[in-house]
């Protein structure tokens, strides 16, 4: 087990911990989710960049980080879901993006095809844990009046309603719809019988 996927591993480790993080009452519970969401967002650029750069590029690894990144974030938005902070029809196209584009890899697979992560699914990831983190923030802060500055600004920007939060919100869900199109578009050849 080598260096990045040790941390892969690690990541689905606190996504397990944000997890009953998140479904725990109390003030404690809600920063914990935080911290353990922010730790292992911070880890999904991580260990792709040890990997490439330590030249330990596995097939472990090929496997293991889209999946457990996707776990992290399905599981963030089910739980905002849950909780009133995302509409479920969102999530919903969340988790079918995911699924689609796992299917086309897992056929990319199968004809010798590796297909790549393009830059609207990386810049839809940015966005979507931009999202998931300012709905973990309110709920830290959201009952919170007299806050010094730093967390002042971050509660407001964390607002439900406020705009970065609806901003974060629809242009991830713009860029799930894009990315997930442009994954069609670019292995359309792969759902005909024939080979390019």
């Amino acid at each position: 087990m080598n260096l990045p996927n040790s941390i892969t591993l690690g990541r689905l480790f606190l996504t397990v911990i944000y997890v009953i993080a998140a479904s725990l009452p109390g003030f404690a519970m809600a920063v914990l989710a935080l911290l353990s969401f922010s730790i292992a967002a911070a880890t999904d650029w991580l260990d792709g960049y040890l990997a490439r750069k330590l030249n330990l590029v596995t097939a472990l690894g090929k496997l293991l980080d889209p999946l457990v990144d996707k776990i992290l974030v399905c599981t963030a938005f089910l739980h905002l879901s849950v909780v009133g902070m995302c509409p479920m029809w969102v999530t919903a196209t969340i988790i079918a993006r995911e699924f689609l584009v796992t299917g086309l890899r897992q056929i990319a697979v199968e004809r010798g095809v590796v297909m790549a992560a393009d830059r609207l699914g990386k810049w839809k990831t940015i966005l979507q844990i931009t999202f998931v983190l300012c709905g973990l923030t309110w709920q830290c802060l959201g009952d919170m009046e007299d806050l010094t500055t730093p967390f002042h600004w971050l509660r407001m920007l964390a607002t439900p309603n406020g705009w970065f939060f609806l901003g974060s919100l629809y242009l991830s869900l713009g860029l799930t719809l894009l990315s997930g199109l442009n994954y069609v578009i670019a292995s359309r050849y792969l759902l005909r019988d024939e080979q390019r």
